[in-house]
């Protein structure tokens, strides 16, 4: 359950320098490859554990087309996956297929390390939902295919609200925000009605997406920050809000471990990975023994009037630009990624790539909250500077200074956007 926390986690620490080598044509077009004779997979072990059955399908259609080609799977964890890549993109024995958080995709990218690939050649490359499709484009070129989605909601407990007098969950903001002050008043100050960590910048730039602001905005090729627009200002203050009046916890903390927090029982409701409430009331988490069953995900109201956007983490699949067989591997990112895929993924609690089959999703009552939710998304400044950016935090630098009151939120915002300048632009 942890692992869609670590695909969204971000790209702090992981700037690659890779050298582009090889050719391919700007709509990967080329033939390269198109006769190999073995082909090099490597994902992480989620497809290994939990969906095998689907790269077994994916490689038998692919070797139906090209009879005798050998598929060769590795299986990586999450927290060494991209040094064991790094290590091997700087030889001759490159993977031909690579599975990439979502967030990981840019510095590969700026750095020329995958191929560019066609869109037309991917199923229902014309529906991606926006945020996966923002993670694999870089400079108007494809780079990647998005695999899955995962997205985030609220979770609220049911029964602190009930006891305050609240039995539906809030479909708006202002339903939300009474309800939480009614939770507030009863349980006090030592209760955090929602907890919601300072420097958990996915939920702060939901906010500010809200607002109609941004992390930054490309003008005439060059990227600026735009924290300080009147826009990003009036959501980073509703953000403050939230914090200020019902997270009465630690005001320096990041979202690592907000679900085993949850399951202590101090707080009425998260905003987080559609997953962290089903992790908190498990037996290890739970502390109150009062958590099964009392745990409901909603889709989160924006104080716009709109759903709250989301931002969405998930993992894609790219073509190392030193691949001998790229066209033989984006054969079979297709056939792993496209419609058949895409059901076997949804059945394994996923979201899908595409807009198309998320539609389906909100027609059933097991899976209509994230769909739902995962609409309205966002998604990273795809800047050459931005792994930066995520390096140096300054998002949850400000954020903390936000939060704890040491600086104002025009303050703080002026000085995110003045770091964030520094950087944005530079490869």
């Amino acid at each position: 359950m942890k692992r869609k926390l670590i695909a969204a986690i971000g790209i702090a620490g992981m700037m690659v320098s890779i050298a582009a080598c090889g050719d391919s044509d700007s709509k990967g077009g080329s033939d390269k490859g198109a006769d190999a004779k073995e082909l090099t997979v490597w994902l992480t072990v989620d497809a290994q554990n939990n969906w095998p059955e689907l790269v077994k399908a994916a490689d038998e259609a692919v070797q139906k087309k090209h009879p005798g080609l050998k598929i060769n799977h590795e299986y990586y964890g999450w927290p060494d996956k991209n040094a064991k890549l790094d290590a091997v993109l700087a030889t001759d024995k490159a993977p031909d297929v690579v599975e990439m958080g979502n967030t990981e995709m840019l510095p590969y990218m700026v750095k020329g390390a995958f191929a560019p690939l066609d869109p037309a050649k991917f199923d229902n490359s014309s529906a991606w939902l926006d945020g996966l499709k923002a993670s694999v484009t870089y400079e108007g070129k494809t780079y990647g295919v998005p695999y899955y989605a995962g997205g985030r909601v609220g979770n609220w407990r049911k029964d602190v609200f009930a006891e305050a007098g609240v039995k539906t969950a809030p479909k708006t903001w202002q339903e939300l925000t009474a309800a939480l002050d009614k939770v507030q008043q009863k349980q006090g100050d030592k209760f955090s009605a929602w907890y919601q960590p300072t420097r958990d910048w996915y939920a702060a730039m939901s906010f500010v997406y809200d607002a109609g602001g941004a992390i930054a905005k490309e003008e005439g090729g060059q990227w600026k920050a735009s924290l300080s627009s009147p826009e990003s200002v009036k959501g980073l203050t509703e953000f403050k809000n939230v914090v200020d009046k019902y997270m009465h916890g630690d005001k320096t903390k990041d979202e690592s471990d907000r679900y085993i927090v949850y399951g202590q029982g101090k707080s009425g409701m998260i905003f987080g990975a559609a997953w962290e409430g089903g992790t908190s009331e498990l037996p290890e988490n739970d502390k109150t023994g009062k958590l099964k069953g009392n745990l409901e995900n909603f889709v989160m109201p924006g104080p716009s009037g709109k759903n709250l956007p989301v931002f969405l983490g998930g993992s894609d699949l790219a073509v190392p630009v030193k691949s001998d067989a790229q066209e033989l591997a984006a054969e079979w990112i297709n056939a792993f990624t496209g419609p058949s895929g895409q059901k076997g993924l949804i059945g394994k609690g996923n979201l899908p790539n595409n807009k198309t089959d998320l539609a389906t999703l909100k027609n059933d009552p097991k899976t209509a909250v994230p769909a739902t939710a995962a609409e309205a998304n966002w998604f990273v400044p795809m800047a050459p500077g931005w792994g930066q950016v995520e390096k140096a935090q300054v998002l949850q630098t400000m954020l903390q200074n936000i939060g704890t009151g040491k600086k104002s939120v025009e303050e703080a915002a002026k000085e995110a956007d003045a770091a964030i300048d520094k950087v944005i632009n530079t490869k």
